[in-house]
C-alpha cells in the first residue's frame, strides 16, 4: 500500500462526464491494493481497510464532491451515493451509442442503395445507347 494519496488517474469531475471511467478505475485500484470489499454489500474488513479505501476514494473526486459527502465515513455509502448521483450515464450512454449506430447504419444503407441505384443507371443507359 505504497501511496494511496498518489493520484494514479483523473478525479471524479463534478460534472458528471467522467463517472463510469472513474468506477472502472477505482474498482481495479481497489482489487489490486485488497480493497475491493469495502464497496461491497455485507462487507467485514477492518476498520483500517475502510480507512484506507475512503482515504483512495476521497482523494480520487472533484472538491466540491468531497464538500457535499463530507458527512460520509464509510466507503460502500459513499459508493453508493456517488453511484446514485451518476446512475442516468448508463442511459445517456447508451441512448448516444444507439443513436450514433442508428445514424450509421442508415447511412451505409443509404451509400449501398445509392451505389446499386447508380450501377442500374450505369447498366439501363447501356443497353440504350
Amino acid at each position: 500500500m505504497a501511496d494511496l494519496t498518489k493520484l494514479e488517474f483523473v478525479a471524479l469531475d463534478i460534472s458528471d462526464k467522467n463517472y463510469l471511467s472513474r468506477v472502472l478505475d477505482a474498482q481495479i485500484h481497489l482489487q489490486a491494493s485488497n480493497l475491493r470489499n469495502t464497496i461491497k454489500e455485507g462487507n467485514t474488513v477492518s476498520q483500517q481497510d475502510r480507512a484506507k479505501a475512503m482515504i483512495f476514494l476521497c482523494h480520487h473526486i472533484h472538491e466540491g464532491l468531497k464538500d457535499e459527502y463530507l458527512t460520509i465515513k464509510d466507503p460502500l455509502e459513499l459508493w453508493k451515493a456517488l453511484a446514485e448521483r451518476y446512475a442516468h450515464q448508463k442511459d445517456v450512454i447508451l441512448l448516444r451509442v444507439r443513436f450514433e449506430w442508428l445514424k450509421f447504419a442508415t447511412s451505409r444503407f443509404q451509400d449501398s442503395e445509392g451505389v446499386q441505384l447508380s450501377f442500374v443507371q450505369n447498366q439501363l443507359h447501356a443497353k440504350i445507347v
